[in-house]
C-alpha cells in the first residue's frame, strides 16, 4: 500500500505525557507548553484531562488551563472525559472535542477501572449521547492493543469488536495504543488488518510506546497500512507505568524527522517542536528523550 501523502501528528504531551510525570506541573507552565506546540504547527493537542484528581494528581488543574489558553484558530485542544461529571467540567470549561477510553483487554479493563470491557462501553455511552447533543466531536482510545501486562497476548478480534463498538458509538477517530510497548510491525499490520474489517481506515490512528524500541518501525507499519493519524509526545513525555525505567510515549520530535525523511506533509516545524521539547524537560530538570532533540541540541552546541 501507497505511503499516505500527508499524516495529522496529535499531540498527547500535555496530557497522556505528563499524568504520567510524578513531578506535579504548574498550570502555568502547561499552558505555556500547550501554546507552543500549537505555534509549532500541531493542530491537536490534548490540553489535558477532566477525571478525579485522587486518581491522577497531574490533572487536576486542567479546567485552569483551558481557562488560561490562549486557543489558536485551527487547533483543536481536546480533553478526556470519564464520565458525566467529567463531561459537565468539560462543557463549563468551553471544551469542544473530548476523548473516552476503553480496552481491549478485560484483564487491564477490571485492574484500571474495576469494569468489564462491555460495562465500561455502557458507562460511556450516555457520555457519548450528551457529547452529540451539545456537538463536541468525541474520539476514542483503545488500550493495550498487541499485550496486556496482567493477561499477555491480545487477540486482534477484541480490538476491532471493541473499535467497532466505539465507531457506532459515534467516534469521528479511534486510536489504537500499544500500551505497554511491546509490539513489532507484523504484529501491528495483523492487528490494523483485522480491526480495518470493521472500522473504515481513513478513521483510524496509532498511538504507541517505545519501551522496546519498537515505536518508529510500528509507526513506518501503520504509515504503510494505509494509517494517516498519529499521537505522539513532545521530548517523549511519560514513562511506561508498567515497566520500570522504561520508556513510554514515542517522542514527537522523533516522529516528525521519520515522517519529513519520508516527504510526508505534517505542516509542523521541528526547530519550533523541538524548543517545546526543551521548555517542559527543562521544566521537568531533565534532558528530553527524543533521540532527535538531543541530536539537534548537539549539533547546536
Amino acid at each position: 500500500m501507497q505511503l499516505p501523502r500527508q499524516v495529522r501528528m496529535v499531540e498527547v504531551g500535555p496530557r497522556d505525557g505528563l499524568q504520567n510525570e510524578a513531578q506535579i506541573m504548574p498550570a502555568a507552565t502547561k499552558i505555556a507548553l500547550i501554546e507552543q506546540l500549537a505555534d509549532a504547527g500541531l493542530c491537536v493537542v490534548e490540553a489535558g484531562s477532566f477525571v478525579s484528581p485522587k486518581w491522577i494528581p497531574q490533572m487536576a488543574d486542567t479546567a485552569e488551563v483551558m481557562a488560561g489558553l490562549k486557543r489558536k484558530p485551527g487547533v483543536s485542544y481536546p480533553v478526556l472525559v470519564p464520565n458525566m461529571k467529567g463531561l459537565a467540567a468539560a462543557l463549563a470549561a468551553g471544551v469542544e472535542e473530548i476523548a473516552i477510553f476503553a480496552a481491549a483487554s478485560e484483564s487491564f479493563s477490571q485492574r484500571n477501572i474495576n469494569c468489564s470491557i462491555a460495562e465500561s462501553l455502557a458507562r460511556f455511552a450516555p457520555v457519548a449521547e450528551a457529547a452529540h447533543r451539545h456537538r463536541l466531536r468525541l474520539r476514542g482510545y483503545i488500550s493495550c492493543v498487541v499485550d496486556c501486562p496482567y493477561e499477555g497476548p491480545i487477540a486482534p478480534a477484541s480490538v476491532a469488536d471493541v473499535a467497532a463498538r466505539l465507531l457506532a458509538m459515534g467516534c469521528y477517530e479511534i486510536s489504537l495504543g500499544d500500551t505497554i510497548g511491546t509490539g513489532t510491525p507484523g504484529r501491528i499490520e495483523a492487528m490494523i488488518e483485522r480491526v480495518a474489517e470493521a472500522v473504515p481506515r481513513e478513521r483510524l490512528a496509532v498511538h504507541f510506546h517505545d519501551t522496546y524500541g519498537q515505536a518508529l518501525a510500528n509507526i513506518l507499519a501503520s504509515l504503510e497500512q494505509g494509517i494517516a493519524v498519529i499521537d505522539s509526545s513532545v521530548a517523549g513525555l511519560g514513562g511506561c507505568p508498567y515497566a520500570r525505567g522504561a520508556s513510554g510515549n514515542v517522542a514527537s520530535e522523533d516522529v516528525l524527522y521519520l515522517l519529513s525523511g519520508l516527504g510526508i506533509r505534517t505542516g509542523v516545524d521541528l526547530a519550533r517542536l523541538a524548543a517545546a521539547g526543551r521548555f517542559i524537560s527543562q521544566a521537568l530538570g531533565r534532558e528530553p528523550a527524543s533521540k532527535v532533540a538531543r541530536a539537534l541540541a548537539a549539533r547546536a552546541a
